[in-house]
C-alpha cells in the first residue's frame, strides 16, 4: 500500500472511530435510565444524529424505503470499495471475499440463529423469493398469505400460481386490527388440507402492523405446514430473536433499519429445511445442504457485505430498546396531534405490542393522499410515501433516529396548515 493510501485509510479509520464514540458516549451517559426516559432525550438523540450527513434540507419521513448509513458504515464502504480496485482478484475475491463468514457469525449472533443457517442476500425480496420458489409444490397445492404482504412476494406466488397451477388464497384484516388473536384467527380459519405453505409478515410495510408469528408458526407446524416469514421492516427495528418464533424461513433488508450499505440482506433458513429447498440460481449438487447455495449469485461486490459489521457494530452500541422506544416517541407525537384533526384518521395499532416506528395517516373522503404527498414534498420538502390498498390508502410515515421533534412538529403543523 502506498504512502497516500495509507494516510487516506487512517484519516477514514479515525473519523468513524469519532463517530462511533459520540455514539458510545452518549449511551454510555444513559445510566439507569429507561429506554422511553432516553427516548425524549433530544441531547442524547443530537448526538446519535451526528453520526448521519443526510441532507438536513430535506425531512426525510421515507426511511422504510430504505435508510442511510451512518458514517461509520459509510467509510467502511468506501475503504473496502478502495480495497477491491486495487485488484480486484487478489484484494476482493482472496481477501475481502474470506472475510464474508465473520460477517455470517456476527448476523447470525445478531438475528439469534446457527451461522450455519444464515446466507447473506442483496435484500428482503431476492431473500424471500430463494424460499418461495425453492419449496416444491403440486398443482392445487394452496399457499395462503395475506392482502397486504409486500406486492413483490404476492406478485412471486402469482407468477407460480399462473405457470405451475398452485393456488394462491389470500385473507383480509381491518386496520388498525381488533387485536393479533384477530388476525391470528384469521389464519387459522383460513387453512385447508390443500394448505402447504404459509406467508406472512412480521410487520406489515404498509401500516406498520406486527403480525403473531409466534402463533401462527405453532398452529402450522401442528398441521406439517412451513411458514416463511417477511422481515423486511422488522430486523433492528424492535427487538426479537428469530429463535423465537419459530419460523422455517425468514429474510430480511439490511438497508432498512440496520443502516447497512444499499444491496444487503440476509435468508435464514431452519437447518433441517436447506437440503429440501432449491436455491434460486444453479447451486451444485455437493452444496445440497449448505446454507451458502443461496448466496450463487456469480461476481458480487465484497463491500456491500463486509460493510455490514459496521452496522451491527452501531447498533449494538446504541441498544435495540432504546432505538425501539424512540421510533414509537416519534411515532406517537405527530399520530396523537393529528389524531385530534377531524380530516386525519390514524390507521396504524396504537398498541406498543402491535406496532413501532411505522404510522399510516389517511384523510377524510374527498381528500387525496398522493396529491398530499406531492404537496409535502414541492411545497416543504418533507419526504413521505402514498400506499393505496382497495380497502384503504394513505401516507405511510418513518422517521428515523436522526430525525428530530422539530421536524415531527412541523410535519404535524404543515398537515393541519393543507387541511384547513
Amino acid at each position: 500500500m502506498n504512502r497516500r493510501n495509507l494516510i487516506r485509510y487512517a484519516a477514514a479509520a479515525v473519523l468513524q472511530s469519532h463517530a462511533l464514540d459520540r455514539v458510545h458516549a452518549a449511551t454510555s451517559s444513559a445510566g439507569a435510565r429507561t429506554p422511553e426516559e432516553i427516548a425524549t432525550d433530544e441531547d442524547f438523540w443530537s448526538e446519535i444524529r451526528a453520526a448521519f450527513s443526510v441532507d438536513r434540507n430535506i425531512i426525510n419521513f421515507n426511511n422504510g424505503y430504505c435508510s442511510p448509513s451512518p458514517r461509520p458504515v459509510q467509510d467502511a464502504m468506501r475503504r473496502y470499495l478502495e480495497y477491491t480496485d486495487m485488484g480486484p482478484y487478489h484484494t476482493m475475491v482472496a481477501t475481502l471475499e474470506r472475510q464474508v463468514e465473520m460477517v455470517r457469525r456476527r448476523l447470525a449472533l445478531a438475528a439469534g440463529c446457527d451461522t450455519e443457517e444464515m446466507a447473506i442476500t442483496r435484500n428482503a425480496s431476492e431473500a424471500l423469493e430463494n424460499a418461495q420458489y425453492g419449496i416444491d409444490l403440486q398443482r392445487g397445492d394452496e399457499v395462503l398469505t395475506t392482502d397486504q404482504d409486500y406486492p413483490r412476494m404476492l406478485t412471486t406466488f402469482a407468477q407460480r400460481q399462473r405457470r405451475e397451477g398452485i393456488v394462491l388464497k389470500t385473507i383480509s384484516f381491518p386496520v388498525p386490527p381488533p387485536s393479533m388473536d384477530d388476525i391470528y384467527q384469521r389464519f387459522e380459519r383460513a387453512v385447508t388440507p390443500r394448505t402447504k405453505l404459509i406467508l406472512l409478515c412480521h410487520i406489515t410495510n404498509r401500516t406498520g402492523q406486527i403480525m403473531p408469528v409466534r402463533k401462527v408458526c405453532d398452529m402450522a407446524h401442528s398441521r406439517n405446514i412451513p411458514v416463511i416469514v417477511d422481515g423486511a421492516h422488522a430486523f433492528s427495528h424492535f427487538p426479537y430473536k428469530i429463535s423465537d418464533l419459530n419460523c422455517d424461513y425468514y429474510g430480511t433488508s439490511l438497508h432498512k433499519w440496520t443502516y447497512a450499505p444499499i444491496g444487503t440482506g440476509f435468508l435464514y433458513v431452519r437447518k433441517s429445511r436447506i437440503a429440501s429447498t432449491w436455491s434460486m440460481m444453479a447451486s451444485d449438487e455437493k452444496q445440497a445442504g449448505d446454507i451458502r447455495k443461496f448466496e450463487e449469485i456469480g461476481t458480487h461486490p465484497a463491500a456491500n457485505h463486509n460493510a455490514i459489521s459496521e452496522a451491527l457494530l452501531f447498533n449494538e452500541n446504541l441498544g435495540i430498546d432504546r432505538k425501539a422506544a424512540r421510533l414509537r416517541y416519534l411515532r406517537d407525537r405527530w399520530a396523537n396531534r393529528l389524531a385530534q384533526h377531524p380530516k386525519c384518521k390514524i390507521l396504524h395499532s396504537l398498541d406498543p405490542a402491535q406496532s413501532c416506528g411505522i404510522g399510516f395517516l389517511a384523510f377524510a373522503n374527498g381528500i387525496d393522499g398522493g396529491k398530499m404527498r406531492e404537496t409535502l414534498y414541492n411545497k416543504y420538502s418533507i419526504i413521505t410515501t402514498f400506499m393505496g390498498h382497495p380497502e384503504y390508502g394513505g401516507l405511510r410515515i418513518t422517521p428515523n433516529i436522526y430525525s428530530t421533534v422539530k421536524d415531527v412538529d412541523y410535519f404535524a403543523s404543515v398537515i393541519e396548515k393543507e387541511l384547513a
